[in-house]
């Protein structure tokens, strides 16, 4: 058995990282990912997916479904007549994508400014001979390599953002070379490289209307994606119905694009006398713009622009009266808090890994006051404090933040940085399926991280309540720690309180508890064991 996830971790290593690395990068990573996820186990009759009629990861059915209108060409390039692959240069030469690849460039280039300014004695460059070694753009913009369907996820659990398109579907990409020679067993090397691309679409878009002419429901889109996760079938049998009348698939098309979104691992850097390892992730939106049909620079949801909030004392002062608001305090608590864009970044590096522990590579670093009576933050112990009792009085019932470091986390892990850093694989969450590889069905076992994976039974559940023509719960949980909803699904896994999740470790007097973590215990037989000693977090391991 151990045989075997060393196996299948390999795989996803081999996957989700560069083929230049080398042993001494790959080790260390290697324990991190078994410390931070450990391998699912296989679906069965007894064992449902988590993603059931939520997500479509099986790697046949993608591999026909890219081939044919779910292939990049048909979504970036509709007008074109020939399904064939859509190459990275004939995909950065249309007129929709100069901006997307002007502002990549920019990002590359002020990346490797602050880089040679802040770490002189660190060498950067494209190579296994630099200290940090940054990602080589000339596979992305070349004729021998494409983004390949990686993933389909449905997000309809954001309904709350736009309620009239009824949340989102997201198609996912991930960049390959077309190039390499196909080889085997474990020694064989993935055409895969570090980047996705995430195009988004309205769930109810100009497709949705049925037969009388009257739109498709919200409930009709949730009835037919909760459905296919009952269909006892793969490949093209599934591509087909998904995409058939009354599909899944069948209301999804290029029409409805919103966005787009990149996520590339921009530089990572082997543990060396000077540094522990890490590997920086590069993230981007781009929202499409239907007047000049090109797809522009967009800030982050959610991510806070620390570095300029900070410095300037009016985004400082506007950023906590409008945060400590009670109704936006209590959105900040749900999850489902959108904050204002003039207070937002329009790129994010995320670093990785982070720790448990408080640290300045994390995005709401300094922006709460910590020990350090010369820091001057945005939010003091005492505004937390006075919100929090002022939640009390108003009888708002908080779900996760109950104390200043409730709220500390609350405002890293709503940032799509703070997000990617917490228990993704490297600064990915959803990495996707090899469908291209000689055994498709078993190239990589993990196609999406266990946040990824512990937040499909609140997604499956939002769907079932528009199903129903129920009001959903919107609201959700810390990254780290996903809400259960009542179901017993997650008990005793890696995604809940089994060995590897993560918990925090009580003190022997109940009463010190901080409120926030208090519930994050670990299964029978397990304990909770700190990982620092500067944290109280850590993960379930064996007693």
């Amino acid at each position: 058995m151990k045989a075997a996830a060393a196996s299948a971790l390999n795989k996803v290593l081999r996957a989700v990282f560069p083929r230049e690395m080398d042993l001494a990068l790959r080790i260390p990573i290697t324990i991190l990912v078994l410390m931070c996820s450990a391998l699912p186990a296989y679906a069965d009759e007894n064992n449902p997916a988590l993603e059931r009629g939520v997500a479509i990861t099986d790697p046949l059915t993608l591999r026909e479904l890219d081939r044919g209108r779910f292939g990049l060409t048909r979504i970036m390039w509709p007008a074109r007549s020939s399904n064939a692959p859509l190459t990275n240069s004939q995909l950065f030469a249309l007129p929709s994508m100069a901006p997307v690849r002007k502002a990549l460039d920019a990002e590359f280039d002020r990346y490797v400014a602050r880089h040679k300014a802040e770490l002189p004695a660190e060498t950067i460059g494209v190579g296994t001979s630099f200290d940090f070694q940054l990602f080589d753009r000339a596979p992305l913009y070349s004729d021998h390599s494409r983004f390949v369907l990686a993933g389909i996820v449905n997000r309809m659990d954001r309904a709350f953002v736009a309620p009239e398109t009824c949340g989102e579907i997201r198609l996912i990409y991930r960049l390959t070379r077309t190039d390499l020679p196909e080889t085997v067993g474990e020694a064989a090397v993935s055409p895969r490289l570090p980047m996705t691309l995430n195009v988004v679409l309205k769930a109810k878009g100009a497709l949705a209307i049925d037969g009388g002419g009257k739109p498709i429901t919200c409930a009709a889109i949730a009835s037919r994606w909760l459905a296919s996760g009952d269909l006892p079938l793969t490949g093209a049998g599934l591509a087909d119905k998904l995409t058939t009348k009354d599909g899944a698939l069948d209301l999804v098309g290029p029409e409805d694009i919103e966005r787009i979104e990149t996520n590339v691992q921009i530089a990572h850097a082997p543990k060396s006398a000077v540094r522990d390892f890490r590997t920086d992730y590069l993230l981007k939106v781009f929202d499409y713009d239907a007047k000049s049909a090109t797809f522009e620079e967009a800030v982050l949801e959610n991510q806070i622009d620390r570095d300029r909030i900070l410095a300037d004392e009016t985004l400082r002062r506007d950023f906590r009266a409008w945060l400590v608001d009670p109704a936006h305090f209590s959105e900040l608590d749900r999850g489902t808090i959108l904050v204002p864009d003039r207070f937002l970044a329009k790129g994010a590096i995320a670093p990785t890994p982070v720790g448990f522990s408080t640290s300045d590579l994390q995005p709401a670093f300094g922006l709460v006051q910590r020990d350090d009576a010369s820091a001057h933050p945005v939010f003091t112990r005492d505004d937390v404090v006075s919100a929090l009792k002022l939640a009390a009085e108003r009888g708002d019932t908080l779900q996760n933040i109950r104390s200043v470091a409730g709220f500390e986390r609350r405002l890293n892990d709503i940032s799509c940085s703070g997000c990617h850093q917490t228990r993704g694989i490297g600064g990915f969450h959803f990495p996707g399926v090899d469908w291209m590889a000689a055994k498709p069905d078993n190239a990589v076992v993990v196609p999406a991280s266990p946040h990824f994976f512990g937040d499909q039974v609140r997604r499956r559940e939002i769907l079932a309540a528009l199903r129903d023509g129920k009001q959903p719960d919107y609201s959700r949980g810390f990254s780290a720690r996903p809400q259960t909803r009542g179901s017993t699904a997650l008990a005793r896994t890696e995604y809940e309180d089994g060995w590897g999740a993560h918990c925090y470790v009580r003190h022997a007097n109940a009463a010190d508890n901080d409120r926030s973590f208090a519930s994050w215990t670990c299964a029978e037989g397990l304990a909770c064991q700190p990982v620092g000693n500067a944290s109280r977090m850590g993960m379930c391991f064996v007693k």
